[in-house]
């Protein structure tokens, strides 16, 4: 499947905030680490490659889930945990802990329309690994229920493909609307260093002589920039327990040298839509 990792992570995102956010706005547990685990898939529809005029329709698996306190995110191409145990009820929540994900963009797993990008040759899949911090409050602004966070990951290539790495800051606001829904909206950003750059929107000459697209060399700085909003409403049972219905949706606006790739200018837009819509278990 192509590039999974946004719209995925949107569905893995509202697993995420509808799983564990309405837990507060009912009777603790007799176990108050009890184990819960939310599985989801859904359908995306989302660009051939980052940049891409072309979209296409692929599926955006997710699951998130506590075991003893910690926390696991599973969203498409991209696992991530929560070390941190912060204790029940608490307005505070601190976050750190590991991230792994395959990155896609071009890769021999995904089909790409345009035949200019073709010509430039298939990539391979990268391996990224970092990690994350973050810091979340609960009881903001419209409720005592509501979760404010903020996020700061970074992940480096360990496989050699583009030999670099890729801050990523996040903030996500959730409220619940009764047990049964929620909503949400999130912003974030890459920032990528001049490996990644080059090696996704470059061109060299060879590659300009087979696609037809002029001869260019992208340096690293802010990549893109998404803003998103998220929902989910339960159809059994209430956000907790049972099956519900998750959906979200973002646009995001490629910047900088990435903007001005000729895989982007030329052959694709700056502009970016991504959307998905599924359905989601909890245990």
């Amino acid at each position: 499947m192509p590039y999974i990792r946004t719209s995925s992570l949107i569905l893995g995102s509202t697993l995420a905030a509808f799983t564990t956010l309405p837990a507060h706005a009912q009777d603790a547990p007799a176990d108050p680490y009890r184990d819960t685990v939310t599985v989801g898939v859904g359908v995306a529809a989302l660009p051939d490659y980052e940049g891409s005029i072309d979209y296409r329709i692929t599926p955006a698996p997710a699951a998130i889930g506590t075991i003893k306190g910690y926390g696991f995110a599973l969203a498409g191409n991209q696992l991530s945990v929560d070390l941190i145990k912060n204790a029940p009820g608490a307005v505070w929540d601190v976050q750190a802990g590991p991230i792994a994900q395959l990155n896609l963009n071009r890769s021999a797993l995904g089909s790409i329309d345009d035949r200019r990008i073709r010509a430039l040759g298939k990539l391979g899949v990268a391996v990224e690994l970092g990690g994350y911090v973050g810091l979340g409050k609960t009881g903001v602004l419209t409720s005592p229920y509501d979760t404010l966070s903020v996020t700061l990951g970074y992940r480096h290539d360990v496989s050699g493909v583009h030999d670099s790495g890729i801050w990523s800051p996040g903030i996500t606001y959730v409220t619940p609307l009764s047990r049964k829904a929620a909503i949400g909206v999130f912003a974030s950003a890459d920032i990528v260093e001049r490996g990644y750059a080059q090696t996704y929107y470059s061109v060299s000459a060879a590659q300009s002589a087979a696609s037809g697209l002029p001869v260019y060399t992208a340096r690293g700085g802010l990549k893109n920039w998404t803003f998103g909003a998220i929902g989910s409403y339960s159809l059994t049972g209430d956000l907790l327990h049972g099956i519900k219905v998750v959906a979200g949706g973002t646009y995001g606006r490629m910047e900088g040298d990435i903007a001005r790739s000729p895989l982007v200018a030329i052959a694709g837009s700056r502009n970016q839509w991504l959307g998905t819509i599924g359905l989601a278990y909890t245990f």
